[in-house]
């Protein structure tokens, strides 16, 4: 249940016409870790259980990606949505990111909204160390793929989808949200509970790249990161520093590379990219 129906008014020159329309639905689902409220986060219903795991894994809650607890269910509101989940996770199980936590909102506009303090931002790791390269005329299929799974913003035209491929652009997973951010959690989550992140080589992302999806791509490990919209000057600082190879304004055949290009190759002589 992604959507849900309003009336409205719609107004077009002289004429007022009544409408229903199909909106994407967002709503708050509470995490509790270990019975104690953990963190709040503003996403569409669906695919609760891969968001949970995702957004555990990016923010180094759980500390060891082969863990996968079960997400039980606490609350549900009048209309059937999930409001309140728990997971139990053994204290040995329990990142960094869990006892250097605040209490965090995490909305479906911003990943990192809730964050106290500029410190709360920090990460440790290597960086992504990839050798194989990158079919730059593999990445219009792989924006086609991702776009016939977008069925909700078909309905609505207020979701966010995110999708993961092999670097033979075979797709692994999309999922949607009206979150964007929330979309690539719900993928990465996806794979970690079906034990395939490993086999994840590039994430495509249906709107802007902000510095949280890179981060969100270095923890989970995936080298390659393609929007069909803008990069922000801090994702592509961000991407450059971690290694990741960062494209952006992918569509009409067209993308360009702001990070680590040397990943990226031409196969075809006719497909052009800028």
């Amino acid at each position: 249940m992604a959507t849900r129906n309003y009336e409205g008014k719609k107004f077009d020159a002289n004429e007022v016409n009544k409408i229903v329309d199909a909106l994407t639905i967002e709503e708050a689902l509470q995490i509790n870790i270990n019975d104690k409220p953990f963190t709040v986060s503003m996403r569409t219903p669906g695919d609760d259980a891969s968001l949970v795991r995702g957004l555990l894994h990016s923010e180094g809650i759980i500390n060891d990606v082969a863990f996968n607890p079960d997400v039980i269910l606490k609350k549900e509101n009048e209309k059937g949505i999930v409001t309140i989940v728990n997971l139990d996770i053994p204290e040995d199980k329990l990142g960094e990111g869990y006892s250097n936590s605040r209490s965090l909102l995490s909305v479906s506009s911003c990943g990192v909204c809730g964050k106290t303090e500029l410190s709360d931002l920090t990460f440790m790791g290597k960086t992504i160390d990839e050798n194989d390269k990158l079919d730059m005329s593999l990445l219009p299929g792989m924006f086609d793929k991702m776009n016939s799974y977008q069925h909700d913003f078909n309905k609505s035209g207020g979701t966010h989808a995110a999708a993961a491929f092999d670097l033979k652009g075979n797709m692994l997973c999309s999922m949607e949200d009206i979150g964007r951010h929330n979309a690539v959690d719900k993928v990465v989550g996806k794979l970690i509970n079906e034990g395939r992140l490993d086999a994840a080589k590039l994430v495509t992302v249906s709107g802007r790249i902000s510095y949280e999806i890179v981060i969100k791509c270095f923890k989970a490990s995936v080298p390659f990161l393609a929007a069909v919209s803008a990069p922000s000057s801090l994702a592509v600082d961000y991407a450059k520093e971690l290694g990741i190879t960062l494209m952006a304004f992918c569509r009409d055949q067209r993308a360009t590379c702001y990070a680590n290009a040397f990943r990226t190759k031409l196969n075809k002589t006719n497909t052009k990219a800028s």
